[in-house]
């Protein structure tokens, strides 16, 4: 807090210094700074398959019950966790759309801490027909004190389903990720594959190892899991831990029990890795601004100073200010290179992202048509219905990760083109803002499954076989014999048997049809949901680019200008005043200088990345 601080009363100086040079665009711009470092949260995403602990370990970590746990509950709906300083409340979020608008606003309506499990537990809403976004629940406790912010994510259906997808979404505004998983059983594919898409998505990665107390060999399971770690190449840090003890431990007061529950090590991670590494984006964020905002300000003063000392030379001087001025002003025109490599670049991306999509979606739908063609479906649907869903939920997070990275690097190549234009300081465009996988695609349903029952096969086996019977039987009356014979008989046996086995065949390909159009409707509106969300995102992170670079072409256009204008002022300068205004530029920039030195050792000890 004192770092933040710290961080906080720089930029106030250096706002006083914009306001006194009267520049609004660079106070703009450290305002927003401002406005981002004094926001406290630093948002801790607990993530899993279902039913794995999660819940239980959030109230063990607050020491409060504000997650429902129970054998037969699992969560639904996002719960967020934070800090206050007075009494504990319950809010529910949701989301209401503004009459023709085209956008949506938050609702807010508080709760009792007790009606909790009717709002975010899959028994009390389920389905989420209480159409809640996330519940937000405030508490006094010291370990959300520093900003922490704890959200429980949906556990329905488990990392690998349609609503578990939700989540990626949000990996890229999380300061850290924790994975639960349960000492019952080493890591699975999915959360492998979770893991590893998290480790490009956010800066910090840990897994939690829960219910250590339930399985006396939690110790063989860990290590079965770091070796799948190192060999899936996840530098991510094990924690094993206990909810049940932790719990104990609190009410106890049992320093040793909680350090064998392994919650020590957990909040120390949290400390050390998530909150410091938090306070060091914001001081690198601080001092980059502030150093920024300094450069243009002394930009204007050095020409002028350097046009009082020597006036001879005033008229180069103005020269080579008014190229750089021209320069400033195309970074602003559309047909400059960043803005070309900007619009043509996601338009690409974007291009690419939806036929990855679609490669990926086709290629399932493909195999699934195949293990149809191979089997019925209404034996195999429980199972195939969950690698239809593995297998979407997968592929839709891996083109989300991929379309995250292009996006990234991208950014990269822009700020490179702007900086190769407009020679001047780039803002850290890592942490630009995005938008996840924001939609919810419901589960693929299950068709209605006609079986061939035993009545249904003899009652087709008696009408294939009476018709037989009967043209048999009338064949064989002409040479004298019985209607009912031994020909008429055998007849009607084998076209009876031809009738069960001819309606058994269509009914297993009307099965077969059904199960096939069931796989292409939730292919295609996943499809649907995860490409709009692809494009919402991409639509976002080169709206800000566009915004942010125009905003720092802007800022080198006015320093230019003001540059130009001073140094024509300078020449102008009678020569007994001379003098004074160099004394008063030297003392302007020396007090600029103090302030970017301010700067500097903000992030002097910061460890290099």
């Amino acid at each position: 807090m004192a770092e933040t601080n710290r961080s906080l009363a720089l930029i106030d100086l250096a706002l006083q210094a914009t306001e006194a040079y009267d520049r609004p665009d660079l106070s703009e711009r450290l305002r927003a700074t401002r406005r981002r470092i004094a926001d406290p949260d630093i948002r801790v995403l607990i993530v899993g398959e279902f039913k794995q602990g999660k819940s239980a370990l959030v109230n063990a970590l607050v020491n409060a019950e504000v997650c429902p746990v129970d054998d037969d509950i699992s969560t639904a709906v996002t719960t967020v966790v934070k800090y206050t300083s007075g009494q504990p409340s319950v809010t529910v979020v949701r989301e209401q759309a503004v009459d023709g608008q085209g956008e949506s606003r938050e609702e807010r309506t508080d709760v009792d801490l007790g009606d909790i499990r009717r709002y975010v537990s899959e028994a009390g809403n389920p389905g989420n027909r209480e159409n809640v976004s996330y519940v937000e629940v405030r508490l006094p406790r010291r370990v959300l004190s520093t900003g922490l912010v704890v959200v429980d994510t949906p556990g329905v259906g488990g990392l690998g389903s349609a609503h578990g997808q939700m989540t990626m979404g949000a990996l890229p505004t999380a300061d850290a990720v924790l994975l639960i998983s349960d000492a019952a059983q080493e890591y699975t594919a999915p959360e492998l594959r979770f893991l590893s898409q998290a480790m490009s998505l956010c800066p910090n990665v840990a897994c939690v190892l829960t219910k250590t107390d339930l399985h006396p060999e939690w110790r063989r399971i860990a290590e079965l899991d770091r070796g799948h770690l190192t060999r899936a190449g996840i530098a991510a840090e094990l924690l094993p831990t206990s909810s049940v003890l932790r719990q104990v431990a609190a009410r106890t007061n049992d320093a040793a029990l909680n350090e064998e529950a392994g919650f020590k090590a957990l909040v120390g991670y949290l400390r050390d890795r998530v909150t410091k590494q938090a306070e060091v984006m914001d001081r690198r964020s601080a001092s980059r601004d502030v150093q920024s905002a300094v450069e243009q300000m002394s930009q204007k003063m050095r020409t002028e100073l350097e046009a009082q000392q020597d006036p001879g030379n005033a008229e180069v001087l103005i020269a080579r200010l008014k190229e750089a001025q021209e320069r400033a002003e195309n970074l602003k025109k559309r047909s400059a290179r960043w803005q070309l490599t900007l619009n043509d670049g996601f338009g690409d991306l974007t291009s690419d992202i939806e036929y990855d999509l679609r490669d990926r979606m086709r290629s399932i739908q493909k195999e699934a048509e195949e293990r149809i063609d191979e089997s019925d479906p209404g034996e195999i649907w429980d199972q195939f219905a969950d690698w239809v869903h593995t297998g979407v939920a997968a592929a839709a997070s891996t083109n989300f990760v991929w379309a995250s990275q292009r996006a990234r690097h991208l950014a990269g190549q822009v700020a490179d083109h702007f900086v190769a234009g407009g020679q001047a300081a780039l803002p850290d465009v890592d942490r630009i803002s995005s938008r996840g996988l924001g939609g919810q695609v419901n589960p693929m349903v299950r068709p209605d499954m006609e079986r061939y029952r035993f009545g249904q096969k003899l009652f087709t086996g008696i009408r294939g076989g009476y018709g037989g019977m009967l043209m048999a039987g009338m064949a064989t009356s002409l040479a004298g014999l019985a209607m009912i014979n031994p020909i008429s008989g055998g007849v009607a046996l084998v076209l009876g048997m031809k009738g069960v086995k001819e309606e058994k065949a269509r009914l297993l390909a009307k099965r077969r049809n059904d199960a096939k159009t069931a796989v292409r409707k939730h292919v295609d509106d996943v499809s649907f949901q995860v490409g709009k969300d692809s494009r919402d995102m991409l639509r976002i992170v080169q709206r800000t680019l566009r915004d942010h670079f125009q905003e720092l072409a802007q800022e080198l256009t006015t320093s230019m200008a003001e540059s130009v204008k001073s140094a024509q002022e300078a020449v102008r300068t009678v020569t007994t005043d001379r003098e004074r205004r160099i004394a008063d530029l030297e003392a302007e920039l020396g007090r600029l200088g103090g302030l970017e030195t301010q700067a500097r050792e903000l992030v002097a000890g910061d460890p290099q990345r």
